[in-house]
């Protein structure tokens, strides 16, 4: 089932130095589905190496068009596997097998055209006017070169599509890069290594891939004075420490982390068409998304009927088996998250109502199951309204009117998305510019495309995927100036 049993370090797939290996296990059914390489910090002190090597003695940084051909052959190699992979990430993902059609495999690898079309005409160097300065007529050419050496570390929720994103952009930039993904998905991120290997002119050190069960060591890529950039999609927890630890040597730093996303229905938006596909929405892989709309604000006068609706929604969510096609809904990926979930579900309980699910499962023998689940009656400022859940948990809160709605939607430390709903559009407009966020849906619309630049407001992070926003992070920007004339300009005395 698995495509990369193996670590991709210098070109070469390795096992650990030591020899040690850690369990994978599928949440569905909580079986050890296979093993990987378990590093230590000297087997990502040699996948450093290895990337500053290639950095600083190949061509990869200088030759666009011999990195574009590498992204060709990387993405018609994933291609070419994509049948293999779709079984092995549902079962270390728990992912329901519809979403490999999208999001969690046949998307991601056809994301990396962005990085392929907009090489062929990216401007690496541009020239500003002849202007006198300080008495010297002088060009100046700005140039956008590679940062050098980036740490890409990804989390367990959206694997693939992660670990394609960060790779890819890195590498599109001239970039080398040590990808670290989660330990509870190093299938995703092993496979990537073996095509990479496989199918492309890829020189070694450009691309290496490190499995490990200890999580601190991110905490020696982010510290690493070898390391230039450090891409991190995580928990605000983990991006506090990753920036901190990049402080020491005062690296540049992309975190994409955690949201707690609201969706305003203004009066006269239409609840009985819009709750469905947002209550829905959320369930899609057990709500394991930062960008989840998991809040849902309506006018106070409706909120009995926008809870009732959401509701039924929920009560007739299919969910269970992943590998069931009929499913948009598994496990959670940890017995972990599993608790972690359940624990709000009883804050909810204590501090507001639950009009459907919270329950503890008990309907399979095996996985980590939780129940779609409507949360009512709490305050915004309760934990369940501010904290990231990272379940299918859909809190619906009242506002007195659009002021109000604003202030409950901008009323977190999270700023990564939201949505606006109303049958007039210049009003929907006009909330949606009031809102801290970096992504917003406006009457149904979708920012989600390669095109758009992804990130967040406040504790959401720093950066932004995607878009020329998404290469220019890996991207440094020198100015270099020169005489306007023919020859060396010689100042006069002072």
């Amino acid at each position: 089932m698995s495509l990369g049993e193996h670590m991709l370090i210098d070109g070469e797939l390795v096992t650990a130095a030591r020899g040690r290996r850690f369990d994978n296990v599928n949440p569905a059914t909580e079986e050890v589905i296979g093993s990987v390489p378990d590093a230590d910090a000297a087997d990502v002190e040699r996948a450093i190496g290895a990337a500053r090597r290639a950095f600083d003695t190949t061509r990869w940084s200088t030759d666009t068009e011999f990195r574009r051909r590498c992204l060709v052959q990387l993405r018609d190699g994933l291609r070419a596997e994509a049948e293999n992979l779709r079984a092995m990430v549902v079962a270390e993902t728990g992912s329901p097998v519809l979403l490999t059609h999208a999001i969690q495999l046949d998307d991601p690898i056809g994301f990396i055209d962005h990085w392929i079309d907009l090489l062929a005409d990216f401007e690496f160097e541009r020239e500003l006017p002849v202007k006198d300065i300080m008495g010297v007529p002088t060009k100046r050419v700005v140039r956008r070169e590679a940062a050098g050496v980036v740490a890409a570390i990804t989390p367990w929720n959206y694997p693939f599509y992660l670990n394609i994103c960060k790779v890819t952009s890195a590498l599109a930039a001239g970039c080398t890069v040590v990808l670290k993904p989660a330990p509870e998905t190093p299938w995703n991120a092993l496979a990537l290594g073996r095509v990479a290997q496989e199918h492309t002119d890829i020189p070694p050190g450009v691309l290496n891939i490190v499995t490990t069960s200890d999580n601190s060591v991110a905490q020696i890529l982010a510290e690493h004075p070898d390391i230039d950039a450090v891409s991190l999609t995580g928990s605000t927890e983990t991006g506090r420490k990753v920036m901190a630890a990049a402080a020491k040597t005062v690296k540049r730093v992309t975190l994409e982390l955690g949201g707690k996303s609201a969706a305003v229905l203004l009066d006269g938006a239409d609840i009985a068409g819009v709750v469905p596909v947002l209550a829905g929405g959320l369930c899609a892989h057990a709500g394991q998304g930062c960008a989840a709309l998991a809040r849902l604000l309506v006018p106070r006068n409706r909120l009995e009927e926008a809870v009732a609706v959401a509701a039924a929604t929920m009560e007739h969510i299919p969910w269970g088996d992943p590998t069931d096609p009929g499913n948009i809904m598994g496990p959670v990926v940890s017995a972990r998250q599993r608790d972690r979930v359940q624990h709000y579900y009883e804050l909810a309980r204590r501090d507001g109502t639950i009009a459907v699910g919270g329950r503890p499962v008990t309907g399979f023998e095996r996985g980590y199951y939780v129940e779609p689940t409507v949360i009512t009656g709490v305050d915004p400022k309760a934990p369940v309204a501010q904290e990231e859940i990272f379940g299918p948990a859909l809190v619906v809160l009242p506002f007195d009117d659009e002021d109000d709605a604003v202030r409950i939607a901008n009323g977190t430390p999270y700023g990564l998305s939201a949505a606006v709903f109303s049958a007039d559009e210049d009003r929907s407009m006009a909330v949606a510019r009031r809102f801290r966020a970096g992504t917003v849906g406006v009457n149904g619309g979708n920012w989600f495309d390669t095109g758009s630049p992804f990130g967040g407001y406040g504790q959401s992070g720093l950066g932004r995927e995607w878009g020329t926003e998404g290469l220019e992070e890996f991207l440094e920007v020198k100015t270099v100036a020169t005489p306007a004339g023919n020859g060396l300009h010689r100042p006069g005395p002072a």
